[in-house]
């Protein structure tokens, strides 16, 4: 698939990427053999193919959650500078408050 190399400087300049007249041109000609790479890829028949989003089985590492006693309310506020005995207090971010 044919790429121009108008179409690699609009996207390096949505990237926000300074190329220079090299790197357009090598951008452009790397760009093209990915395309047509792809475009080969879809060639394949892959109507017997489980889609999958990893190409390897992916296991949790987490533990199970288990229900425990937390901290009492009074504790988790002692340290705080402000509160008001349910929560945190902190300074407005967006707008008054």
């Amino acid at each position: 698939m044919p790429i121009s190399r108008e179409e690699v400087q609009k996207v390096s300049l949505l990237a926000r990427l300074r190329l220079s007249d090299a790197e357009l041109e090598e951008m452009t000609a790397q760009l093209a053999d990915i395309l047509d790479y792809v475009e080969l890829l879809g060639e394949l028949d892959t109507d017997s193919v489980e889609p999958m989003a990893h190409a390897i089985d992916v296991t949790d590492v987490f533990r199970d959650d288990q229900v425990r006693p937390s901290l009492a309310r009074e504790m988790a506020l002692a340290n705080a500078p402000k509160h008001d005995g349910e929560c945190y207090r902190v300074p407005a971010v967006l707008g008054d408050g």
